[in-house]
């Protein structure tokens, strides 16, 4: 039985494996073609904030450059294959950009909250055929909604909500198999919704919301709606020759109300459209952990932060966007508004009960947050000096100096301690599963502190079909251990692999993914360049050469070595996360790196993760 188990098991990865080299290979040609697809969507779109215009620059040879255009993310960064177009609440103006087509490997679409208008082309299957997200909501989009969108097959996400579609949706949409999230509120939409077919969706009755025509779901059937008798019939006929005038009243006055809403958009575009949605929402009060931080509510977030305009954005990643809020007291925050996620109110509100009482020396304190429609914001305490990633690469952090030998073996022990005690302390252990030196904050006194830590289980559940798998959601593939492209589940190992990276980065001052020290021919990421360095001289070419020479190498060359050790292809010939701070704070004794609250030898006492911060089921590898 173990053995035919094993045999299928194998054949499934194979299958996947197979299927995902041949999409792969059917797009390694899209270099140029996704080049002319960006070029192509800039020339199709009205652009009035210039959003694209000072992103998006073709002046440039460099491989791979178009992966650090707004909105654009690549497979490769240095490779110009579009993987995500994330184009949302950019005043874009225009209609459906049939220049997407030359995007070949795309997998996501988001032109949501923007002004954009026309139907949907008949042939979006053709344009998008290996699409898996699509969101097109918040525009002003109109005609019926595309049959063909039924032979996007890889489709797990499709949102045409608050726009001006009409007619019936397409029966045939129900075939999409894979579909999670499928919404067309506030449309114009009449008749018979489709009957989805696949077993894991949230397709309920708010998703069809606003379209008084729709029927067939769960609270609105559409038996007897066409039959009506012959008294039915003559009274409505008296009724409606008496509230005609009354209704085109209506209508006009409708219409007069949206042109001098718009009107007002227009004159006030650097505003947010999702920000601006919370009107009427401004006194909802914002939950918060600790007795010694001022009663807040949302206003006052929306006022801190210029009503979360886009100037005030400090960060964005996998989980969300961060903004920087000043209070009037001249308080500085942070505010994390959370991707949309499946999850309901109620788990919701489970997970922050929770993980508002996490607390250790280096983690991002959670403060408090907040719920308003379907917004969910995060309240964060501020850190002055930022992520990790922009002090490594002080050109592109203000202010940013080159941090000395000191100061990185601090944040090295810092945040495998803070890393160690979500693995070892906490019953059950919380496996962060997004790792990076972007989510490794520093304070005043540059201590790390951890962020993003439980976040992973607020967002969209891993899917373990080949859709996902081609999205490419494993976070930033720098930082992802190899056996995740295989079994798609999250491990203690996943993280130390990733925190290895981090520590690689600490000790060469180079990305993740880009190594400017690396031979030209070279197209591999940090880890695979320092693992093929087999001798110690290479080893030390590799060194940031602002930590050589300065009477630290064999702490440096110790350092490095646990790196190494921690992004070996084997997880289960890397150290655990306990065992890999030990080894760090023995490097840094010297240098008293000590907080009050020091690891203690892992007993799993800290009741600090609750029912949804970690999947129970996850594989623990040892």
């Amino acid at each position: 039985m173990a053995s035919s188990m094993r045999i299928l098991w194998n054949g499934r990865v194979l299958g996947i494996f197979v299927l995902w080299l041949l999409l792969n290979g059917s797009f390694s040609f899209a270099i140029q073609s996704d080049i002319d697809c960006l070029k192509s969507i800039k020339a199709s779109l009205e652009d009035p904030l210039d959003m694209l215009s000072s992103s998006w620059d073709f002046n440039n040879n460099t491989e791979g450059f178009i992966c650090n255009f707004l909105g654009i993310e690549c497979w490769h960064p240095h490779e110009s294959k579009v993987l995500n177009i994330k184009l949302a609440d950019l005043g874009l103006k225009g209609q459906f950009p049939r220049g997407v087509q030359n995007c070949t490997s795309l997998t996501g679409l988001d032109l949501s909250s923007n002004n954009l208008s026309g139907s949907i082309p008949v042939d979006v299957d053709y344009l998008i055929h290996y699409i898996t997200s699509l969101d097109l909501s918040s525009n002003s989009f109109s005609g019926q909604i595309p049959t063909n969108i039924s032979n996007c097959t890889f489709l797990n996400v499709l949102k045409l909500d608050n726009n001006k579609f009409s007619g019936q949706i397409p029966l045939q949409l129900g075939q999409l198999s894979r579909i999670k999230t499928f919404s067309v509120t506030n449309n114009q939409l009449t008749g018979q919704v489709p009957a989805f077919t696949s077993g894991n969706n949230t397709i309920g009755p708010d998703s069809y919301a606003n379209n008084p025509g729709l029927c067939g779901f769960p609270g609105k059937s559409c038996q007897g709606t066409a039959k009506k008798s012959n008294s039915v019939v003559i009274v409505a006929a008296g009724v409606g020759g008496a509230t005609f005038a009354a209704l085109v009243v209506i209508i006009a006055l409708f219409f007069f109300m949206r042109r001098v809403s718009a009107r007002k958009k227009e004159e006030d575009p650097e505003g947010n459209k999702w920000a601006r949605s919370l009107k009427g929402t401004k006194g909802i009060k914002v939950s918060m952990f600790k007795k010694s931080v001022s009663k807040m509510r949302l206003s006052d977030l929306m006022k801190a932060t210029n009503n979360f305009s886009k100037d005030n954005i400090i960060g964005s990643g996998r989980t969300g966007t961060v903004y920087k809020a000043v209070l009037d007291d001249g308080t500085s925050l942070m505010v994390k508004r959370l991707q949309e996620s499946q999850h309901s109110e109620k788990e919701f509100l489970s997970e922050m009960s929770t993980l508002g009482s996490v607390e250790h020396h280096n983690l991002v304190p959670i403060l408090g947050f907040c719920v308003a429609k379907k917004e969910r914001l995060l309240v964060y305490k501020h850190m002055p000096h930022g992520t990790l990633h922009d002090q490594l690469l002080p050109g592109e952090a203000d202010g940013a100096k080159i941090m000395d030998w000191p100061t990185r073996l601090k944040i090295g022990i810092g945040a495998a301690r803070g890393l160690a005690w979500l693995h070892h302390n906490c019953n059950p252990r919380i496996i962060h599963r997004n790792i990076s030196s972007k989510c490794i904050l520093l304070d005043a006194d540059f201590e790390p502190k951890i962020s993003d830590f439980g976040l992973a289980r607020l967002m969209n559940p891993i899917d373990t079909h080949l859709s996902t798998f081609v999205n490419g959601e494993f976070g930033d593939l720098g930082y992802v251990a190899p056996e995740y492209t295989r079994t798609l589940v999250a491990t203690p190992k996943g993280d130390v692999y990733s925190f290895g990276t981090v520590l690689l980065e600490l000790v060469t001052g180079e990305r993740a993914t880009h190594i400017s020290k690396a031979p030209e021919d070279f197209k591999g990421n940090l880890v695979e360049w320092v693992m093929q360095l087999s001798s110690k001289s290479q080893l030390t070419d590799a060194i940031d050469k602002s930590l050589v020479g300065k009477g630290v190498d064999e702490e440096v060359f110790q350092f490095l070595k646990v790196a190494c050790n921690c992004v070996v292809p084997n997880a289960k010939e890397r150290p655990t996360m306990f065992e890999v701070f030990q080894l760090l704070r023995a490097i840094g004794e010297k240098y008293n790196f000590t907080v009050e609250e020091e690891m203690s030898t892992p007993s799993n006492t800290a009741d600090c993760a609750g029912e949804l911060i970690v999947a129970r089921e996850m594989m623990e590898i040892n």
